[in-house]
């Protein structure tokens, strides 16, 4: 009975180890593996608040706990993972190359940072936000570090010529991405939960519906289907949140 009470925060844990393993190979600029191991950190993610509830083994520890585990899968690899994209593109693309005419450009790759920052201020944030409860007010960490991390994939599986491949590989609309998920994490946008507290229909139907969306998305645009489905959920937590005003009036 008493090890049934260590469950949720050993799942806590192990998104912990999974954010360390994807900061290896984000050091190494192995997006693929550190997308993987990011997206195996979210799983743990998902069921250690599943489990504190099906155990009754909620504590302010595993609150605490979960945030500190966030911050680093969600909230360091991804401003990790920017600053990486930055410092590949000076690289990369000769226009962008270091001189001593545009010596400025070697800061450029510490502001993928802002993402990092702003991710630690919006769980902080969390962890003192009573009306979080049961959904969110700005993107949850993990729905943001996704769309950070598949930014390199889909430039990775992008015709080097194409609109798409040019656009990414620009460092400013890097820089202008990195700002857009600072505000976004902390903007006073409420959004639905993507937690599961029980398993029927009634009170999950909006969840489902975006998972079924979500694979459809998934199937059909792979990596770039993440973006799009990060934009699906903001719209239909919009959706949402106008019905139910208008049911309540």
């Amino acid at each position: 009975m008493a090890f049934k009470k260590h469950v949720p925060n050993i799942i806590t844990l192990c998104n912990l180890a999974c954010g360390l393993v994807a900061l290896i190979y984000a050091f190494d600029t192995h997006y693929q593996m550190a997308f993987v191991w990011v997206c195996l950190g979210i799983f743990f993610d998902f069921w250690d608040g599943f489990f504190a509830r099906i155990f009754k083994a909620q504590s302010p520890i595993g609150l605490q706990l979960d945030s500190l585990a966030d911050m680093v899968t969600s909230g360091v690899v991804p401003g990790l993972i920017m600053f990486q994209m930055l410092v590949g593109i000076e690289d990369m693309r000769e226009e962008y190359n270091l001189a001593s005419d545009n010596f400025y450009l070697g800061l450029l790759p510490y502001a993928g940072f802002i993402i990092t920052l702003a991710s630690c201020y919006r769980l902080a944030k969390f962890n003192v936000d009573t009306r979080q409860t049961d959904s969110f007010i700005g993107l949850p960490t993990p729905a943001n570090a996704l769309f950070i991390l598949s930014l390199p994939m889909i430039l990775a599986h992008s015709d080097t010529e194409s609109a798409l491949f040019t656009f990414l590989s620009n460092p400013y609309v890097l820089i202008g991405i990195s700002l857009l998920s600072a505000f976004m994490l902390n903007a006073e946008i409420p959004l639905f939960s993507l937690k599961v507290k029980y398993f029927n229909w009634e009170t999950n139907k909006i969840q489902i519906i975006f998972l079924v969306v979500s694979v459809l998305l998934l199937f059909f645009f792979q990596y770039l289907a993440i973006p799009l489905i990060i934009l699906f959920y903001v719209l239909l937590s919009a959706i949402t949140n106008k019905l139910s005003a208008k049911t309540a009036s």
